[in-house]
Parts: structure tokens; sequence; C-alpha cells
């Protein structure tokens, strides 16, 4: 197989080589849109097993969690499994943890289900975009390929909920998209055994060793931990109850024991090299203000279509296609404007730096707030929000696009992998529950201020004026932001965006690294064993 050329070898000789690629991004869709909980129908699941908000979020950020994890190890999984091992064992995985969690009501069953079906939804999804990297940058340029894989990526999560809706509303039950997401993995499961043939990239498979599955359970008990305070914390009313202080408590033992396994351990689950790039603090701090500036639509606009103008799903499902419009979109600016990305065809390149582009980003972000505090009324009709609804979206598209490129562009590829996970712990679920718990605090003491004052007798005004306060403290505190972003420029790291390292070349050093390995003390007849001195 020639590196440099796009292939499929996978395929049986009488699949259209045209259709090929397009295949596997279906494939990859029909992963994105798996998940054990679905936003859009949380009531109903609610309502049906007796479970608190707090209780399905926290379900749910299990399994956000769990996508996040497997990034240091996919490039092993791809060098030791065929092709086809990969695609069937994640589609079934995925299949049962959708039909268990369609009868399991326990929630820390619940959770780990929805643990391992992130987990392995990530596997089937890297699997499926590794296989058409090539077809989708003939020339292995990260600036085209990893706009255009977020494409599917942001744009499936709408695509879920207003799917799980419609769902819904047609069959009568939220089971109806579990069981539509059993019947895509099915369809998987089947393409891969009657159009497909095992295929590896490496003539010789790399063993599973020195993958450090201890450290990756680690650090997720610390991410669960910061998402679980953050998520009961207005449950408990904080620091009151003995069970969120004991958690909290816990929480610096759980780091202290990561950062120790990570220093001693000889292939720790994320490289200690990783951590002291003098611009990664910097992207994690701008990971989170992108996560602050785009929680506000759960947090209060949900709030206001739903406790103040009493939006049910036949409106509120209108949102989705604007949200998937809007993330495309982003998406395909990043690709045809973005840093690194070369003229395609009639199309001008502008060329932005990183900061310019985090800056059109991170307006179209801002304008989004600023809209919705003009918006906020009694009398506010939903085609005024589909404009706010898409330049929010729009904006985190560029803003998550951007930020990975450039943390691409910092990093080494054998270490990339483990940045984007360190990257996650701010992007998949801790920024998401700190958000929702500040906005949750902020909206209490907001509305316990107007009804202390007396200023509104009726609680639907008194939250429609804690929503525009709200909505206008994230105003000034992005009007901040972005005159920073302005103010300071960010050359790109190099003149030209690294090119994707060929997996036979990757496997090569993970295989030099595994032959380094120091001998086992208590291997006999070994020549590195001290021999005894003459007295």
């Amino acid at each position: 197989m020639n590196p440099t050329k796009f292939q499929m070898p996978m395929f049986r000789d009488f699949v259209p080589e045209a259709v090929r690629p397009w295949i596997y991004l279906f494939f990859a869709f029909c992963f994105q849109l798996t998940g054990s909980v679905y936003f859009s129908q949380s009531a109903q699941m609610m309502g049906e097993w007796s479970l608190m908000r707090e209780d399905v979020q926290m379900i749910a950020m299990f399994g956000v969690v769990g996508v996040n994890m497997p990034f240091p190890f996919l490039f092993r999984f791809k060098l030791r499994f065929t092709n086809q091992q990969l695609l069937i064992n994640a589609a079934c995985v995925v299949l049962v943890c959708n039909l268990l969690s369609l009868w399991v009501t326990w929630v820390p069953a619940l959770c780990v289900i929805s643990y391992v079906a992130g987990f392995f939804k990530l596997c089937g999804t890297f699997e499926c975009f590794s296989n058409v990297r090539l077809w989708l940058s003939p020339k292995q340029d990260f600036g085209i390929f990893l706009p255009s894989i977020y494409i599917i990526i942001l744009a499936a999560m709408p695509a879920s909920n207003w799917l799980a809706l419609r769902l819904l509303t047609l069959c009568g039950s939220w089971h109806a998209m579990h069981w539509f997401v059993a019947a895509l993995m099915l369809l998987i499961i089947l393409v891969q055994f009657t159009c497909c043939r095992p295929w590896r990239m490496m003539p010789r498979p790399l063993p599973l060793l020195s993958l450090d599955w201890l450290g990756c359970l680690l650090w997720s008990a610390v991410m669960l931990e910061i998402i679980w305070l953050f998520t009961y914390g207005e449950y408990y009313n904080w620091t009151d109850a003995p069970l969120w202080r004991g958690v909290l408590a816990a929480l610096p033992l759980t780091l202290l024991i990561c950062i120790g396994r990570m220093r001693h351990v000889r292939h720790p689950y994320i490289d200690p090299k990783v951590w002291p790039h003098a611009r990664l603090v910097p992207i994690l701090l701008l990971f989170f203000v992108a996560e602050v500036m785009n929680a506000t639509p759960h947090a209060l606009q949900n709030t206001l279509t739903g406790g103040v103008l009493h939006w049910g799903f036949t409106t509120t499902q209108q949102f989705y296609v604007a949200e998937l419009l809007g993330y495309a979109a982003g998406a395909a600016f990043t690709v045809l404007w973005g840093a690194g990305c070369p003229n395609w065809g009639p199309l001008p390149r502008m060329g932005f730096k990183y900061t310019r582009l985090l800056t059109v980003g991170f307006a179209a972000l801002l304008l989004y707030q600023v809209m919705m505090y003009f918006n906020v009324s009694a009398t506010l009709n939903v085609e005024r929000l589909y404009v706010p609804t898409f330049l929010r979206t729009f904006g985190y598209a560029i803003f998550f696009a951007t930020m990975t490129l450039y943390l691409k562009d910092l990093i080494e590829f054998p270490t990339f992998f483990m940045a984007l996970t360190v990257s996650g712990f701010i992007r998949n679920g801790v920024g998401e529950s700190f958000c929702s718990g500040l906005y949750s605090y902020g909206m209490r003491r907001q509305i316990a201020d107007a009804l202390n004052r007396g200023i509104h007798s009726d609680y639907a005004q008194v939250l429609m004026v804690a929503v525009k306060e709200m909505y206008g403290i994230m105003c000034l505190v992005g009007v901040f932001v972005l005159l920073v972003m302005m103010l300071y420029d960010v050359q790109p790291v190099r003149s030209t965006m690294k090119r994707m390292m060929p997996l036979k070349k990757l496997g090569r050093i993970v295989r030099r690294s595994l032959s380094a390995e120091p001998p086992h003390p208590f291997n006999a007849g070994s020549a590195h064993s001290p021999q005894p001195q003459p007295a």
C-alpha cells in the first residue's frame, strides 16, 4: 500500500471506490449520534424513572468523560487490531450499552454504562476518520483535516437531539432513539461482515504493552469528582453537606496520586512532556472562556423559554436546525479561510492568524450574548432566536477548530493526543459542569435579591429579570476578553502547518520505545545483573 496515496483496501472488490469514503463518513456520523442520555428527552427519562435533573446530567457527563479518555490509546489500538475488529467491537459495545440503558435504573450502573459507551464511541469514530484522512486532505494538511472532521463531530450534537425529539414525537417513547441507534450499530456490523475484510496498517501487530490503564481511570476519577462537585453543588447547598465536603477532600488526594504515578511510571497515561509548554495554560484558559460563553443557552436560554415563555418541544426543536447550520458553517469557515489552508479554486485565502480567527469566533459568541440581552422579554417570538443561535454555534465551531489547530502546531505529534486529553479536561465535562453550577448559583442569588427587594411580585417577571441580568454580566465579561484578544496578536508557531505523520512511521517509533524496555529484575540469566567482586 502506498502511504501517500488514498486507498481503502479493507473493502471488498465489488464496493465502488467512489462510495467507500462516504460509507466511513456515514459510520462516523452514526457513532457520533450515540449516547446513553439525550438532553432533549431527559424530562421523559426523569419522569419515568423518578430521577433528579442532577442524576441525568451526571449520567451524561460520564459519557462525555468517556469520550475524552481514549485519546492516548487510539493509535495503539489501530496498530494492534484490524480495521474490522475495531469497528465491529466498538459497534457491539455501543449497541449493548444503548440497550442496557433502557432497563437499568440504578444511577451508578447507568454512569458506568455511559462511560463505556463514550469510550468506544470515540474508538469507532477515530477508526473511521483515520481511514479517510488522505481523502479529506491529500497533502496531509491538518489545517484542512481537523476542521473538516469537526463538521461531522459538532453537527452531530444538535442532530442527535433533534432526531431524539422527532422520534419521541412520532413513537411516543424516549426508548425509540435508543432502538434507532441500536439499528445503526447493527447496520455497521452487517456492512463490516459483508463488504469489508480484515486489514491492518502494520504487517506485524504491536502488542498492547505499556498502556497505563490505571492512569486512565485515575485521571477519569479526577474529572468526575470535579464534575460531581459542581453538578450536585446546588442540590447539597455546597459546603453544608458532609458528602459534598468529603468529595472535595478526596479530590486533591486523587490528583496527587495521578501526578505521582505520571512522574514514576515509564509510560504514563499523560506524558510529563506535555505540561511544560508555555502556551498550554493560555490554551486551557481560552477553552474555559469559550465554554463559559457557550454554556448560557443551557442555563439561561432554556430557563427563559421554559420557565417564562413556556415553550414546548415542538417549538424548541427548531433551534437544533440553526445549531447544525452554525456548526457546519463555522468549521467550513476555518477550512477555507483559516491559517495554514491553501487556495481552493476561485475562493480567496485570507490566511488569518490564530488570534484573528479566534477573535472572529469569540466575537460571534459575544454577539449572541448581546442579542439575547436585548431579546429577553415576555413577548419574544421564536423567529428572533434563529440568528443568535446560528451566531453562537458558528463562533464556537471556529473557536473549537482553531484552538485544536494551534494545539497541533504547538505540540509534537506523538504527544498531541495526550494534549487533546488535557484540553478535554476543560472542554469535555469539567467546563460545562462548572458553568452549570456557576449559572445556577448566580440565578439563585439574582432571584433571591429581586424577591427580597420586592421589585416584582410575579415569579415569572423575577425570573426574566434574573436571566437578563446574567446575560448582561456575560456581555461585560465577553467585551473584556474580546479586547484582550484584539490587543494580543499570536503568530503561528511555524510558517506552515505540520503534516500528519504516516502510521507506519508512528508504528516504528512505538516499536522502538517498546523494545527499549528494561529487563525485569526477576528474569534469570540477565546479562545486566551485577557480577560478584573478588575478595
